[in-house]
């Protein structure tokens, strides 16, 4: 409760609508967390078709800017996020009609078609969400208090993630059908989650708008190369993150394939690697969420592309170093509980920086054109990203597409250093 004490009563009634909508959406991502393996190992869907199932999750934030116009214009922000939330988490109960899998088959290809259509529509209002969640909050933080409140936020969303994987790969190992129960149970969560987003105070901005919606987008992309052009700083931090995002992108899928086909992991095992990864994110959240507050973001920067290095690095170890034990059935491989450490510190500083990264180089009331520019640019990369990954691990294995990402987060790590020390930061 200590979190509470320095707060003024708004920040305080935000927090705790904060923290109670990132326990549930902590829950469904937990679930969601194993979403590309069960597709990989029980329905058997294809490389490719793997690729385009962790794609949806980032191309859709090509739309990032048609969603901030149609924010701009609805003046019902409330109204809006729940409409979306219905109609895009809810197909999900839809999956506890698919007929059960094959052991050896999994499928047939017209579930697979339908598997990927329901999570495109499950990810698309992230493009709506995630823009909201930062005027939400930028509106209600004081600016001292915000890294620091967001990472409390992401703590609660990591612990509620723990749980939820562990039931579900237990679940799995015991039924690979499961999936068809706790899916549609993650669609219900998702949905009142958005409305729970939805009740912590936020006035939209009265804006009278004349302008036809496809000149309003040729405007938005202008604002694009302005923002671009003129903050130098924030520049350069998306030049990180675009050559962050092909590493990441590219090397994603392929470890999936590699704990499935090279590791040959249970649900269990994956979702043991998955929980470690989280404990260790927990336990430096709350650092990191201080840390960005008080650095610049470029620095911090430096520290997720670097974790993430690591992490490849010695995942791709694994597979020359491979000793393991086994424990109830869980494959411990020894090179890759260093790799998940190094995992976890990632994922507790990548939710911060990719979150609010942005919102440190503008003025409030410019957050959500940022964070608009910021998710269009994720977009982009993951256009090619994950098929490019896909297609080289076909083409040459896996050592060189994993060698290929760490090449690209060196040339970050550089970036971030250089542009901190010529470059000053604004906002």
């Amino acid at each position: 409760m200590r979190i509470f004490k320095d707060l003024n009563p708004q920040e305080s009634l935000t927090l705790k609508l904060h923290l109670f909508y990132s326990g549930i959406e902590g829950i469904a991502a937990g679930a969601l967390l194993l979403t590309e393996f069960i597709f990989i190992k029980s329905l058997k869907g294809s490389n490719v078709q793997l690729a385009f199932l962790f794609q949806f999750n980032m191309v859709v934030f090509l739309f990032a800017m048609v969603a901030n116009e149609i924010l701009r214009r609805y003046t019902n922000r409330k109204v809006l996020l729940r409409t979306i939330a219905i109609v895009s988490k809810l197909p999900l109960v839809g999956l506890a009609f698919f007929p059960d899998v094959s052991q050896q088959k999994g499928l047939p290809p017209l579930y697979h078609t339908i598997f990927l259509a329901i999570f495109l529509l499950y990810f698309m209002s992230r493009i709506v969400a995630i823009p909201s969640v930062n005027q939400y909050l930028k509106g209600n933080y004081r600016h001292e208090n915000f890294g620091r409140l967001f990472g409390y936020s992401v703590t609660v969303q990591k612990v509620a993630m723990l749980a939820s994987t562990f039931t579900a790969g237990l679940l799995l190992d015991w039924n690979p059908n499961s999936y068809k129960v706790f899916y549609p149970i993650v669609g219900i969560l998702a949905i009142v989650s958005i409305f729970q987003l939805t009740k912590i105070k936020f006035v939209q901005k009265k804006e009278i708008i004349d302008t036809p919606l496809w000149k309003a987008l040729q405007q938005s992309f202008h604002r694009i190369f302005q923002i671009l052009k003129h903050n130098k700083a924030f520049r350069h931090l998306e030049m990180g993150f675009m050559l962050y995002g092909f590493a990441w992108m590219s090397t994603h899928a392929v470890i999936t394939i590699f704990y499935e086909r090279a590791l040959h992991l249970n649900y269990s095992s994956v979702a043991f690697y998955k929980n470690a990864f989280n404990l260790v994110a927990i336990a430096f959240l709350p650092f990191f969420g201080k840390f960005i507050g008080k650095r610049d973001p470029r620095r911090f920067a430096i520290i997720t592309f670097g974790s993430l290095m690591l992490f490849i690095l010695f995942t791709a170890l694994t597979e020359y170093y491979n000793g393991y034990t086994e424990v109830y059935g869980i494959k411990i491989y020894y090179m890759l509980m260093i790799a998940v450490f190094f995992n976890g510190l990632f994922m507790g500083s990548m939710p911060i920086l990719w979150g609010i990264g942005s919102s440190y180089f503008c003025q409030p009331d410019e957050a959500a054109d940022y964070q608009s520019v910021h998710l269009f640019l994720t977009g982009l990369r993951a256009l090619l990203a994950p098929i490019i990954g896909i297609k080289l691990y076909e083409w040459a294995g896996y050592s060189y597409t994993y060698a290929t990402g760490v090449v690209l987060l060196f040339f970050a790590i550089l970036l971030m250093i250089w542009s901190e020390k010529r470059v000053p930061k604004t906002g």
